[in-house]
């Protein structure tokens, strides 16, 4: 399955710029781009002959600006015309926004003065997202931009150009558009009465007829268009679309319908709903442009993809962090690579894993490469070298709070897997190499040749990039394609339901203060 996290707009949306966001996972080329403060002087004391009172420095009165007193926020003023119109907007744009579920509100009753404000708190959530910034954890490492959305809602109002602003709110990114006609596809599966729990029965194999084959057509079909929905063999085109499903929901796309294939066809439509809306709320944490070049990797789905432009030129697997160890959300930039690193062991892997292996069996962490460091206060840290570091033969720097990185490994196998969230919050890469090359490819001492000179070596060597590369670690359990076929990963970590409950509570907070 091609996955989409997101395509730039082709149509213009703010300032007349043409929007860049996220692709599909292809292949090709990279272009080249991208006060001192001084002490009071003390006079010399008298001779002691000749007692003294020295009297203490005076300090100069320093009068502190006032400020002024800040201007009155004025509303823009609706015409009769223009309520109405406003309100028919915002009820359908918080139902196509995914901020609320059901029918659209009734808000014709509602005063031209509140109809301002709620258009103000529509366009806040619509761009930027719904959260305070004291609701953000730790690791959801991006924050949304500020935003006022008063100037550009008076201009719409004095120009009558209501429904224009409104449209212009939502992120300019076609990843985002794409969960949008996502959304309004499960809401229309939703109102037909969504689908029944598949039950596996063993007519459910390739080449067998019966009723477990007719109920999984049916719900195949709810979800891709391109399943019959009615018969009751399992013939080539059905095992095609169970492969299809299966690649949709992160699994072994091996046509066969076992436990995992039924648990995903089973999850609730509401809840599918749920999980769209979730990523669309973090879709506008970005910034309104992103760079030229860019490196994103999608945690929950262990993937990276290098963009040059809107056109994807590199994508490979990832491993990041289990559960417990979760890779953060986080925006930086890539400055250098460091070839053939060593491992300096966080104190927590060598406490809870390392050093109890050594206790074990002794001799394990010589055998391994490891060197045992003083660290002069009566601590000791690990650092295995560079022969049989577990960062392989490159990592990739780029600062953040959280101090992890993207790097090689040895242990390859790993990515095998279609569960591949296994670090220890590091992303560990299937082809660091290519990655490498296209990250100096603009840095004329880091040339192939010169880089496979030091890795052959040994010696450890930082390569500083000519031009830093913008890298993004995002959370994506739902993407979709332009046809709004959306693909679904497991909410490994639980941060859709931690972000679905921050929004209900916030939301709640503010409806209270409102009745107020």
């Amino acid at each position: 399955m091609t996955i989409w996290d997101g395509r730039a707009r082709s149509s213009v949306r703010r300032h007349g710029a043409r929007a860049i966001g996220f692709g599909a996972l292809l292949a090709t080329s990279w272009t080249s781009a991208v006060a001192q403060v001084v002490p009071p002087v003390m006079p010399a004391p008298a001779p002691a002959t000749t007692p003294q009172i020295v009297p203490p420095p005076v300090a100069p009165t320093v009068m502190q600006p006032v400020a002024p007193p800040a201007a009155p926020v004025t509303l823009p003023t609706l015409s009769e015309a223009q309520a109405r119109q406003l309100a028919q907007l915002i009820a359908r744009d918080e139902i196509a926004q995914g901020l609320r579920q059901g029918a659209p509100r009734d808000l014709s009753a509602s005063s031209p003065e509140a109809l301002v404000r709620i258009a103000l708190d529509h366009a806040h959530a619509v761009h930027v997202g719904r959260l305070d910034p004291n609701d953000f954890q730790r690791d959801w490492g991006i924050r949304p931009q500020s935003y006022d959305p008063l100037p550009a809602l008076a201009e719409a109002v004095k120009r009558d150009r209501l429904a224009a602003w409104i449209a212009s709110l939502p992120p300019p990114y076609a990843g985002y558009d794409a969960l949008v006609a996502g959304l309004a596809r499960y809401r229309a599966m939703a109102a037909a009465g969504g689908w029944q729990p598949l039950v596996a029965t063993a007519d459910m194999a390739y080449g067998k007829s019966g009723p477990g084959v007719a109920a999984l057509r049916q719900r195949l079909a709810m979800e891709d268009p391109a399943v019959t929905a009615t018969g009751n063999r399992f013939d080539a085109a059905l095992l095609d679309a169970v492969r299809r499903a299966q690649r949709r929901y992160g699994l072994n796309p091996v046509g066969t319908v076992g436990a995992q294939t039924i648990a995903a066809l089973n999850v609730p439509v509401a809840t599918r709903m749920r999980q769209i809306a979730a990523n669309m709320e973090r879709w506008r944490w970005l910034p309104d442009h992103l760079e030229q070049k860019r490196v994103q990797v999608n945690i929950a789905a262990a993937v990276l993809t290098v963009f040059d432009g809107d056109a994807p030129v590199l994508s490979m697997k990832a491993v990041t962090g289990r559960p417990g160890n979760e890779t953060p959300m986080l925006v930086s930039s890539i400055h250098s690579v460091v070839l053939n690193p060593p491992w300096n062991v966080p104190e927590s892997i060598a406490n809870k894993e390392l050093w109890p292996k050594e206790k074990a069996n002794p001799g394990y962490l010589k055998r391994s490469g490891f060197r045992i460091i003083d660290t002069g206060n009566g601590g000791k840290r690990l650092q295995q070298n560079s022969e049989k570091s577990a960062l392989g033969r490159f990592k990739f720097d780029f600062p953040n709070d959280f101090a992890v990185y993207l790097h090689d490994t040895p242990a390859q196998s790993g990515f095998s897997r279609f569960d591949r969230l296994a670090s220890h919050g590091c992303v560990r890469l299937e082809k660091p190499a290519d990655l490498a090359a296209l990250m100096l490819k603009t840095t004329p001492d880091w040339q192939p040749a010169a880089v496979d000179g030091v890795l052959a070596s040994g010696k450890t060597v930082r390569a500083t990039m000519a031009e830093p590369v913008a890298v993004y670690l995002l959370y994506w359990t739902a993407f979709a394609n332009a046809d709004g076929v959306v693909g679904f990963r497991d909410d490994p970590y639980g941060w859709d339901a931690t972000l679905a409950s921050k929004i209900e509570a916030r939301s709640a907070a503010r409806q209270s203060l409102a009745a107020r």
